[in-house]
């Protein structure tokens, strides 16, 4: 296999694998978050522990699942228990981590699935929270991964579904969610992104290969500057790419069919 040879998406997956360390506790959704975790357990963190909202706890996935509640998220499990058990581990500070995604993020990482538009006639209504209002209230840190378009990246969410940095500095707190949560990594298929520890604005922090900084600020409908030192993302290795097309997604749901 050509390690030199993957899709902007490939990268993104297996970038956002590479932040879960090995032996950390992470409540993932379906799709690209459980892909990135999946990948993660069969390569870099083979003893991350991965946690469903539906009950889920431990599982080896033998498959990707559609849901949250998916048979196959109990699969070798260590335990099957509620939603409620989930997140009240979550309110209890125990989680090191959840990765979600969402149609909108702004630059204090305020998600958005709920609706485009006004909340009351808006031009498309979405999913809505699930459990990603809870799971980033109470979470040490959360991960979102997103394609990077202007139409995601935006100055303002229209609903604030998931609570980033809310209006900035000291906002989290003062709405009284816990001290130190919050966002802490946003992974697109052009860059990692991070937030400025005083602030709370969001910045580049790594560049996908063949990326420039201009590229994602022109992707990004807001100002964004980079990190003080400013990185290049690895790029997928051979057991990365292996394992990600032959294991994890090996039907191409998520990282498609041009590979």
């Amino acid at each position: 296999m050509n390690s030199s040879s993957y899709s902007p998406i490939e990268q993104m997956i297996c970038a956002a694998s590479l932040l879960l360390e090995d032996g950390a506790l992470v409540v993932v959704g379906t799709g690209a978050p459980c892909a990135a975790a999946m990948l993660a357990q069969q390569t870099t963190s083979p003893r991350l522990t991965l946690m469903f909202e539906a009950g889920g706890i431990g599982p080896r996935l033998p498959q990707m699942p559609i849901s949250v509640g998916d048979s196959r998220t109990f699969y070798q499990g260590l335990m099957a228990t509620s939603m409620a058990d989930i997140m009240e581990t979550c309110q209890r500070g125990m989680v090191d981590y959840t990765f979600l995604g969402g149609a909108q993020i702004d630059h204090y990482g305020n998600l958005n699935s709920t609706v485009i538009g006004d909340h009351q006639s808006p031009r498309v209504r979405l999913p809505g929270s699930g459990g990603a209002n809870d799971l980033g209230a109470f979470c040490r840190r959360t991960l979102v991964i997103t394609p990077h378009d202007p139409r995601r990246f935006v100055e303002r969410v229209d609903f604030i579904t998931t609570s980033g940095y809310l209006e900035g500095p000291g906002a989290r707190e003062r709405a009284g969610l816990p001290p130190g949560t919050g966002p802490y990594k946003v992974i697109t298929d052009h860059a990692i992104l991070g937030f400025h520890p005083t602030t709370c604005r969001m910045q580049v922090e790594s560049l996908h290969s063949g990326v420039t900084l201009k590229e994602v600020q022109q992707r990004t409908s807001f100002p964004i500057d980079a990190a003080e030192t400013l990185e290049s993302t690895a790029p997928p290795t051979d057991e990365q790419l292996q394992a990600l097309r032959d294991v994890v997604d090996p039907h191409r749901y998520i990282i498609g069919r041009g590979t």
